[in-house]
């Protein structure tokens, strides 16, 4: 699967530290592979998912027509789901 990002979480990406940053990274590379591995959660009321790195959340949605993987959100777990 193809891996896109929306511009804002490019840009949450890129503030993190760089442990974090490559620890979010891995776990994206993961993704690619497997979108709906152990590790996802669907979300509630929508077609998203949701991955854990620690206290950090990617949150996603998964095109099976196109095979991509859009990764919309990445952030602490108290600021994520506002």
């Amino acid at each position: 699967m193809k891996i896109l990002f929306v511009r804002s979480a490019e840009r949450e990406l890129l503030r993190l530290n760089r442990t974090l940053g490559k620890r979010i990274i891995r776990q994206i590379g993961l993704l690619k592979n497997n979108p709906y591995s152990l590790n996802s959660q669907k979300l509630e009321g929508g077609n998203g998912y949701r991955v854990r790195v620690g206290n950090y959340r990617i949150i996603y949605t998964v095109n099976k027509l196109n095979k991509t993987v859009l990764i919309i959100k990445i952030g602490h777990r108290r600021e994520i789901y506002r």
